[in-house]
């Protein structure tokens, strides 16, 4: 563990990390109140945090002056890349996927089908995870703008790609 803030004789201290010029003490000391604040969150200042009071005189017992807390930073999904893989002709099968570079947790994938045709897909023609959608047996009325929605609990962003039978 790495310590990054302590008051200690009645002086704040902020250790040289880069959460420095980002973090500090919630209350004056005196209320009793030691929470602490992380400002402008960081993917990296996810982890274990630890807080430990001891109090000058008083007997340490290591179960009770020790809190800990896990923190995860969520990240919304960069905007994906829709790709169309294979040859876009009559009677032949093409995939269209979706990927975004970043996200956590993980972004889920959602296809639809833009108005004047809307079309919801569900498996096994699309794969959520993999951000996958399998088209099958091209006809020209297939032929419209297919949007993909990566997302997670810290938001979303949509890419799409023109199909052309």
């Amino acid at each position: 563990p790495v310590q990054i803030l302590s008051y200690l004789g009645g002086v704040v201290k902020v250790e040289e990390t880069d959460l420095k010029p980002r973090m500090g003490f919630l209350y004056p000391i005196h209320t009793h109140n030691i929470s602490v604040f992380i400002n402008a969150t960081r993917e990296q200042d996810s982890g274990q945090y630890m807080c430990t009071v001891n109090v000058v005189d008083d007997t340490i017992r290591l179960d009770k002056n020790v809190g800990l807390i896990n923190l995860t930073v969520l990240v919304p999904p960069a905007a994906p890349t829709c790709q169309l893989h294979g040859n876009a002709i009559v009677g032949a099968n093409v995939t269209l996927s979706c990927s975004s570079k970043k996200g956590k947790p993980s972004p889920m994938y959602q296809w639809q089908r833009e108005p004047p045709t809307l079309q919801v897909f569900f498996p096994p023609a699309q794969d959520r995870a993999r951000g996958t959608l399998k088209l099958t047996n091209l006809s020209l009325e297939m032929s419209g703008v297919y949007v993909c929605r990566a997302e997670n609990q810290a938001g979303s962003k949509n890419c799409s790609i023109v199909l052309e039978v």
